[in-house]
């Protein structure tokens, strides 16, 4: 007998989503097995059959390995622009707004893990990604809503595409900054940022040709310890002489407040990480609750954007840039070094990052390369055009801070604060009371708010930094 396997642009996107290339393998370098399978066919039947084995216990994570995980797949560049962007809110109100804008996404964090929990309950085999838990919802919800599950998992697959794309814009940005503060304090060679950013782009292209990612794990794994080392060197410097904090203002200016506001939201950008992650976990059921590790990694997560944000600025006041990077003393050789070590952290970074769209975008586009006949050259010619479209993107609108607000914005808006409280309804719709219809709809008007004024102020900042 001849058994035919078939497997579909979508079905290949929705089972590499949830398994081997979910966020967590990208932000920490765990290499997770897919609980993935393919349909296959026998003349007129049609049944499943299993692709790769489940994840054995024993190669699970445990809760002190997730705590690790969540908190750095949450810091990335943004905790760099975080000074300059309090420089938009002001001192004190930019403090205030981060506390809030950040209670409201880790409330948003647990109400994806509970409608995750809750579909879990209801479906046996249940896969938890944010997209899965998005159509499902839709599916087993109301039945009002059956007919938008698919809209909505493509709707929340696009944003995903678009905010990671904007997330490897960000580092080209925060590579060719840093790169031309570095060469200029050592060779008074004052060249464009821009050309470092296309300079770049070539070694990027060899590196995201890597398909494996057991290949790039070490790469995120010295990627996350330079990281942390900076963030390190970055509190040794701005703790030192802060002048009187009266002399900073508390407020910045009502225009400057969307431009926070993009970037607060961009700094907690691993909402689709929490899924993959708890699901990972030895213990699962220690992840989601008030005490729960979420929480947890979560508050040192904003103390540490608070803190780098709230004395960065305090420190340098007017005078700070777009990333606290290029404010670090340039007489002293290991402030300097900190901008080459962010330079090789943040390749490691655009690697992981560079992951996530590919197997979204990928099946789509292939079936039209048929004439290559090799998929692999096809695919490779496809990261390649991609890394060098990135770079060109990031060389249209150079200011880091710009950047960073655009995408929190236009991005992170979504799938922060609109999706999850939209999805909470769903699920419960039967069941929700009053006083949870009007939270969640005060976060999803919260969310369009920022989305459009956010968007509006960034391009607007961006037009004018051009013309002049």
């Amino acid at each position: 007998m001849t058994v035919a396997i078939e497997a579909s642009a979508s079905d290949i996107k929705r089972e590499t989503s949830d398994g081997a290339i979910d966020q967590l393998s990208l932000e920490s370098g765990i290499m997770t097995q897919s609980e993935s399978s393919v349909n296959c066919s026998t003349g007129d039947s049609t049944y499943k059959l299993d692709a790769a084995p489940a994840r054995t216990k024993d190669k699970r994570i445990s809760n002190l390995e997730t705590l690790a995980h969540l908190i750095k797949g949450n810091i990335g560049t943004g905790i760099f622009a975080m000074p300059g962007a309090m420089k938009n809110a002001g001192l004190w109100v930019g403090g205030v707004v981060l506390l809030i804008v950040a209670s409201i996404c880790i409330h948003c964090m647990q109400m994806l893990v509970e409608c995750g929990e809750e579909l879990k309950s209801r479906h046996e085999n249940f896969s938890t990604s944010y997209a899965d838990v998005a159509e499902t919802a839709c599916l087993s919800g109301g039945k009002r809503f059956r007919k938008y599950g698919k809209a909505l998992r493509i709707t929340i697959d696009t944003f995903t595409c678009i905010t990671q794309i904007g997330f490897c814009c960000v580092y080209i940005v925060f590579i060719g900054d840093n790169l031309s503060e570095f060469v200029f304090h050592y060779s008074q060679v004052n060249l464009d940022p821009r050309l470092y950013m296309a300079m770049v782009a070539v070694p990027l292209v060899f590196l995201n040709w890597i398909r494996n990612l057991k290949w790039l794990a070490p790469v995120s794994l010295i990627g996350n310890g330079l990281l942390m080392f900076s963030i390190g060197v970055v509190f040794f410097y701005v703790f030192q002489k802060l002048p009187p904090i009266d002399t900073i203002p508390a407020f910045g200016s009502l225009g400057g407040l969307p431009l926070f506001f993009g970037t607060a939201i961009y700094s907690f950008e691993g909402i689709t990480l929490v899924l993959p992650l708890q699901k990972d976990m030895k213990r699962p059921q220690d992840f989601s609750g008030p005490t729960g590790l979420l929480n947890i990694g979560m508050c040192i997560v904003l103390c540490l954007y608070f803190s780098v944000g709230f004395f960065g600025y305090w420190h340098f006041g007017a005078d700070i840039k777009s990333s606290i990077t290029l404010n670090l003393p340039p007489d002293q050789i290991v402030a300097e070094m900190i901008k080459v070590v962010m330079v090789v952290s943040i390749c490691s970074s655009y690697a992981m990052q560079f992951y996530v769209p590919i197997p979204i975008i990928w099946p789509s586009i292939s079936r039209h390369l048929t004439f290559i006949g090799n998929e692999t050259v096809a695919e490779c010619g496809f990261r390649a055009l991609l890394v060098i479209l990135i770079s060109g993107l990031a060389a249209a609108i150079p200011r880091l801070d710009l950047f960073i607000s655009l995408v929190g914005a236009f991005g992170c808006s979504f799938l922060g604060l609109i999706f999850p409280p939209l999805i909470s309804l769903i699920v419960y719709w039967d069941t929700v009371s009053r006083a949870t219809l009007i939270k969640n709809s005060l976060i999803i008007i919260l969310g369009f708010v920022g989305f459009a004024t956010g968007t509006y102020a960034s391009i607007e900042a961006i037009i004018m930094a051009f013309s002049s």
